[in-house]
């Protein structure tokens, strides 16, 4: 029996695909170079933890109407803005950088800017992909993305940049620059018509061009009122919170409890990035295999599990292999979950429904954090004892409701 080759995901998705290669390496790039810059111009970690709140912030603040503009102007244009937003604030900042103007607001006010850029990006892009592949696609599409994101922002820009770091402070921000520039030229090639198509009314004549603040409280409206969908949104929000709590004092669980050295630091961190390689690559076979709401099912169940035992961990090796079957295992969930969220929300909704949905998610992390942070006090171990044996408790219950999805899934392809 001969083997059939799978179906190409065409020259859209490849277009955008080599975009998202150089935007994830400038992003590996900044994710590293950017707290170092930090670290040398304070070493308040009250001053450097505000830029990472700056970095969420632009998430709880604009997802929503970002979404809004999404579904309204062509979003190549908009991609190819978002990327020229971050192309600009990267020269300025290396700028500042190079004749040693740079101060903390400075490197604050970037931040910040850069984060609504980024906003804007990811929602464009997550409302192109159903516009480029076809349902059956969609879950190749999404693990491709993903394997490109880790690998050239974890293992290539991440390195690179502490390299670059260590010869000049600038060179870092400028070469992130570059990666950045060439992702908004590649966008401006990606084949295909992306403009938002007017509505008919049912004589098929032109509807009247409707208010955008009226848009956005439809998008809001239609969430609301979808029951399955308002459901699996507020599901993986109380997940999200219960994850954020684990993970929020992490550092010291490693530093304190287990003893890691810092030289050991990059190999527990590099190690769950092989782990969401690993998940990437195999989470459509396994979807294809076992069906795509079961392996959903099994893989928030199974993280859940592994992230109360990683609160029992007796040495870091032991943190290592939990931290790198979790990782593979929310890798399937992302994917999948990802997928299907393409392939339930109409796409002329999804930049507002998505601004939403992550409205919600990021909103409770950093509430999540600090309950975290709060249940350390009692025991660097307490957070993934308490925390993740409640996301297991809920996860459990969500097992019926998330196998149930297959039915809703099957309606839309």
């Amino acid at each position: 029996m001969t083997k059939t080759k799978a179906e190409g995901l065409g020259p859209s998705f490849n277009r955008l695909w080599s975009a998202s290669l150089a935007s994830n390496l400038a992003d590996g790039i900044f994710k590293t170079s950017a707290p170092l810059l930090a670290a040398t111009l304070t070493k308040d970690p009250i001053v450097i933890s505000l830029m990472a709140a700056l970095v969420m912030l632009p998430w709880l603040l604009f997802a929503i109407p970002i979404g809004g503009i999404v579904d309204r102007i062509d979003r190549r244009l908009l991609l190819a803005t978002a990327n020229a937003v971050r192309f600009l604030m990267a020269a300025y900042l290396a700028s500042m950088v190079a004749f040693d103007l740079i101060t903390i607001p400075i490197l604050y006010l970037v931040v910040f800017i850069f984060g609504i850029a980024e906003v804007l990006y990811d929602t464009t892009a997550q409302s192109m992909i159903p516009q480029i592949l076809k349902p059956k696609n969609l879950e190749r599409g999404n693990a491709r993305l993903e394997i490109g994101a880790v690998t050239v922002g974890e293992f290539i820009g991440a390195p690179i940049s502490g390299i670059l770091f260590a010869v000049a402070i600038a060179i870092p921000f400028f070469v992130g620059g570059a990666g950045v520039l060439v992702a908004g030229i590649l966008v401006l090639t990606i084949p295909g018509n992306f403009k938002i198509l007017m509505k008919l009314n049912e004589n098929q004549e032109p509807m009247a061009q409707t208010k955008f603040w009226s848009d956005i409280r439809f998008g809001i409206g239609y969430l609301y009122n979808h029951k399955v969908l308002l459901k699996l949104v507020l599901f993986t929000s109380t997940l999200g919170f219960f994850w954020a709590a684990t993970g929020s004092t992490m550092v010291l669980f490693l530093t304190q409890t287990l003893e890691v050295t810092p030289a050991f630091f990059g190999f527990v961190f590099t190690v769950p990035a092989i782990g969401a390689i690993i998940g990437s690559i195999t989470g459509p076979k396994v979807s294809a295999k076992y069906g795509r709401t079961n392996v959903m099912a099994f893989a928030i169940v199974t993280s859940s599990a592994i992230t109360v035992a990683t609160g029992l961990s007796p040495t870091v090796y032991f943190f290592v292999a939990f931290g790198l079957i979790n990782a593979i295992t929310i890798t399937w969930w992302n994917i999948l979950l990802m997928s299907s969220y393409h392939q339930i929300i109409p796409n002329e909704l999804f930049g507002r429904i998505h601004g939403t949905r992550r409205t919600l998610v990021w909103g409770m992390m950093p509430i999540g954090s600090i309950v975290g942070g709060v249940i350390a006090q009692f025991g660097l171990r307490m957070p993934y004892l308490i925390a993740g044996s409640i996301s297991l408790i809920i996860a459990i219950i969500g097992i019926r409701f998330i196998i149930s999805l297959r039915n809703l899934l099957s309606a839309n392809e």
